[in-house]
């Protein structure tokens, strides 16, 4: 089963958008807001300051790449 943490914040389009793509997709995510500090210091210890940042199956993120993310959840 595949892991999949996104790290987002308020008002972010690029993490309202694969939020999204991953819910049309019946595919489960945890979702960690940075509002709360406990999360954003999480993000950090990545050297992750742009969100959305997405841990997938622990390897980390840094922009959306969809053909890794369709690849590695063999999404058609």
């Amino acid at each position: 089963m595949t892991e999949i943490i996104i790290y987002t914040q308020n008002d972010c389009p690029p993490c309202t958008f694969i939020k999204n793509y991953l819910s049309d997709k019946g595919i489960n995510y945890s979702e960690k807001n940075i509002s709360n500090s406990n999360y954003r210091n999480e993000m950090i210890d990545y050297d992750a300051f742009a969100t959305p940042f997405i841990l997938l199956n622990g390897e980390p993120m840094y922009q959306i790449d969809m053909d890794k993310i369709n690849n590695t959840l063999n999404i058609k």
